[in-house]
């Protein structure tokens, strides 16, 4: 049984995007069309369906790094502000959208939130992942039979 760590992320991510868009347990809050996703961004998303990419890379993170919490992810998410002719800064990602799409994580019960440590994956939210990496895995190995000693 494959795990998160053996499948590449964009694959996984983009996968897992989708099968929150079928679920309908995640939505986009209202506002998620007009706002960038943090004081380092130029522009708003320009994929229309950016806020399940950005729930299923924070179930993926919450996975490989839990327990961890909304600062940290905020540092995760960030990037580069470009101040006048200096050089750019680093700027946190905004809070308000990462801490929605965990909450919605919660109520689905992919995550659960532990006592001062901050958020970890729920036993539904692994099980969900790793069945998922399996898949990815299995598709990975019947397009390129050499890696399958290897995973």
């Amino acid at each position: 049984m494959a795990k998160v760590y053996d499948i590449p992320a964009d694959l996984l991510i983009a996968r897992l995007a989708e099968q929150l868009k079928k679920e309908k347990k995640i939505e986009p809050p209202v506002w998620a069309a007009f706002v960038k996703t943090g004081v380092h961004a130029e522009k708003i998303p320009q994929n229309r369906d950016w806020w399940y990419t950005r729930c299923a890379s924070l179930l993926r993170k919450v996975y490989i790094h839990g327990p961890i919490g909304i600062s940290d992810l905020r540092s995760d998410y960030g990037g580069g502000k470009q101040m006048g002719y200096n050089l750019a800064h680093h700027r946190d990602a905004g809070g308000a959208i990462i801490r929605k799409a965990l909450q919605q994580l919660e109520a689905a019960g992919y995550i659960s939130k532990v006592q001062s440590k901050g958020r970890m994956i729920s036993s539904e939210g692994m099980k969900k992942i790793d069945r998922l990496a399996t898949e990815i895995h299995k598709e990975l190995v019947k397009a390129m039979p050499q890696i399958q000693r290897y995973g």
